[in-house]
């Protein structure tokens, strides 16, 4: 390792090595956790009733989630945070300390240009940011999986889980620190850097959870007449449900129809002509369309980001006023003793 790529190890290695220590730290813990979890299913008996299904519910199942929910969902927050605490972190500082303290500027008066000078120090962090989002991953899904979508647990449709694992998560972290580096760059302030970072992956996260289920159609489950309906399971439900006329027109449950059971239920559907019952969910199937979705639009706009990047730092100016800046450094140093 040399030239560029060994000064940009350098300068992350302090980064680099906490951030192994903390992986460390969390697969030990993670194994132990799930140890713990798994000797409670074996002792008590643990009813994997998927989703909130009545008739199978038993203590040992009760005792096992009152267990295990909790710190998973906690490490699953940490991955669910991880995008924005590589980018504001890691990112904003990968550039924006550079510019701001202008060893920038040195570097490229040493016969490096801009982009290669860029691409082995986002190259390293990127390596990092896909293995940390990774073996995140990779943990919580193997700890939530004995216990996956039962009874009042975590679903895959939860933040937690949805955030932390699949492609998606990796994704995003690249997200994170490419919008870090690139806001680094044009404010040139590591702290403002950091704040803008912040704001820009919380306000990107928050608007792809908002966007979500305009991604894909849900499923529509239908009901004949009266018909016991099918359970929601492990599905997510978006909430959407009612009742069928003979033409097809959905009738939304808010409508003061027929909100009654039993008897009464099929009085009166009969009396407004209702032939079936309506309820829109996406099947947990739909869980890698929506992470593949998301997947291409965190790959995009970061690369689109990495490009925005690469095209300030070639700029002629910016290699001009670096060295410009010092060379007058430079020159002032050899002046001053001359002048005391």
């Amino acid at each position: 390792m040399r030239g560029v790529l060994w000064l940009a190890w350098r300068q992350q290695r302090l980064m680099i090595a906490t951030g192994t220590v903390v992986l460390i730290a969390l697969t030990a813990w993670v194994v132990h956790m799930r140890s713990e979890m798994m000797t409670l299913i074996d002792a008590y008996g643990f009813v994997p009733c998927k989703g909130w299904n009545g008739g199978c519910e038993s203590v040992g199942t009760f005792l096992v989630l009152d267990h295990s929910t909790g710190p998973i969902r906690a490490l699953g927050t940490l991955g669910l945070a991880l995008p924005a605490l590589i980018g504001v972190f890691w990112g904003a500082p990968l550039l924006g300390r550079e510019m701001e303290t202008g060893t920038f500027k040195l570097a490229l008066t040493q016969g490096v240009s801009g982009r290669r000078w860029f691409a082995a120090r986002f190259g390293l962090a990127a390596l990092f940011a896909v293995i940390a989002a990774v073996q995140i991953g990779a943990l919580v899904a193997w700890w939530w999986s004995p216990v996956s979508n039962t009874l009042d647990g975590l679903y895959w449709y939860d933040a937690y889980i949805y955030n932390a694992t699949g492609p998606a998560s990796v994704a995003c972290a690249l997200f994170g620190l490419a919008v870090g580096t690139a806001v680094g760059l044009l404010v040139r302030r590591t702290l403002p850097a950091m704040a803008v970072t912040f704001a820009a992956i919380g306000t990107a996260t928050v608007l792809t959870r908002f966007l979500r289920s305009s991604w894909i159609d849900p499923e529509s489950r239908i009901t004949p007449g009266m018909t016991p309906k099918r359970t929601v399971g492990s599905a997510w439900s978006t909430g959407e449900f009612g009742y069928l006329a003979p033409d097809g027109r959905e009738h939304d449950i808010n409508t003061p129809v027929c909100q009654t059971s039993g008897e009464e239920l099929r009085q009166c559907m009969a009396e407004h002509g209702f032939i079936a019952r309506y309820h829109k969910v996406y099947p947990s199937s739909d869980f890698w369309t929506f992470q593949w979705i998301e997947t291409v639009l965190y790959l995009g706009v970061a690369a689109a980001l990495v490009a925005l990047v690469l095209f300030v730092l070639r700029r002629p100016t910016t290699t001009a006023r670096a060295a410009g800046t010092v060379t007058a450094t430079t020159a002032g140093s050899a002046a001053a003793p001359a002048g005391v």
